[in-house]
């Protein structure tokens, strides 16, 4: 045995709380329950005897004494994506003003690695899940939800057993295009999405905005994802058309990132010869060596919202389904500008 195992203390004991404040493990239980009926006198002692020796009650075996831990399971997308830091900053921001925990996990855009994971945070007696922009199948969805309350977030749904806030991405896609459009631009190109939750939404706004303005032929898209990576090879697609666009709509704050590095390396200027306008408006927008033009979801306001329809089926038992759709502005910054 390595001189590190054998100096390693022993894990202190309900029972070793009890030998030491010379009282009961059931008194003690109580105690760490903060159950009602127990004299101060000897509240006091077993308090005292904890504190002496160190000890830490198991919260989650506390929890399922009480049939809840308070803790909130939330699932991420995408790492990568500061969206989804910035949404669960307000989801821990709500969560701990309740006094719940918040126990995070991220399918990496994968289906089938999100669902381990849900099966994972079940596993943990989580009292509530909050899935940020998933993309796990209707079914799987249906059984996470009839096991515990669940919120989506960025992802529509007309499910009856489970909450949802989402941004009108369709309203926010149109204000792109009205912008640019007002600026003088004509030749507006998009760069999707692809599988990410709330891009067809966000392409169907860009198509109704261009066809309602007249600027049909000048459609174009070009497929993407919801990384700079995606962004990238879109924009190099779009710069290498014979009629190059003098605008380009990306479908998110990374994609934009990407956009922004391919016109560049072609040796074109941002706004000059093309501008860009991402959707999110993350940090990534707001950095003045940036300065993006973007649609701003209100990430820390959703986030704060799911808690709180959450905390509303585990503690009021609310069943009713609640949608919420949050009205997107847009965030005019220096990589939009009239056309030469």
């Amino acid at each position: 045995m390595s001189e590190g195992a054998r100096s390693r203390p022993a894990r202190v004991t309900i029972l070793d709380v009890a030998e030491r404040a010379k009282d009961s493990k059931s008194l003690v239980s109580l105690v760490m329950r903060d159950a009602p009926n127990v004299s101060e006198k000897r509240r006091a002692a077993v308090l005292r005897a904890a504190a002496e020796l160190g000890y830490r009650p198991n919260e989650l075996a506390r929890g399922l004494v009480r049939g809840r831990t308070h803790t909130i399971g939330v699932l991420l997308s995408d790492l990568h994506n500061p969206f989804f830091a910035e949404t669960v900053d307000g989801i821990e921001e709500e969560s701990g003003s309740f006094r719940y925990r918040t126990l995070l996990s991220t399918g990496h855009r994968d289906p089938r690695r999100e669902v381990r994971v849900i099966r994972h945070l079940l596993e943990r007696r989580v009292d509530g899940i909050a899935l940020l922009s998933p993309r796990i199948s209707n079914s799987d969805l249906r059984d996470v939800a009839l096991n515990v309350p669940t919120v989506l977030v960025g992802r529509r749904t007309r499910k009856a057993y489970v909450d949802s806030i989402v941004n009108d991405d369709f309203a926010g896609a149109v204000l792109v295009v009205e912008h640019l459009y007002e600026l003088g631009h004509r030749r507006i190109a998009h760069i999707s999405g692809g599988k990410g939750v709330g891009a067809g939404s966000r392409r169907r706004g860009y198509e109704r905005a261009m066809h309602r303005l007249g600027l049909e032929h000048h459609l174009f898209i070009a497929p993407g994802e919801y990384t700079d990576e995606g962004g990238y090879r879109g924009a190099r697609r779009l710069l290498n058309e014979k009629t190059r666009p003098t605008a380009i709509f990306a479908a998110n704050d990374l994609a934009a990132m990407g956009a922004l590095a391919a016109i560049r390396e072609a040796g074109l200027s941002v706004p000059a010869d093309v501008s860009v306008v991402g959707y999110d408006n993350t940090y990534l927008a707001q950095l003045r060596s940036i300065s993006l033009s973007s649609v701003d979801q209100p990430r820390r306001e959703m986030g704060m919202l799911a808690v709180r329809l959450l905390l509303e089926r585990i503690e009021l038992k609310r069943t009713d389904p609640q949608r919420e759709v949050l009205k997107p502005t847009l965030v005019p910054r220096s990589t939009s500008s009239p056309p030469r």
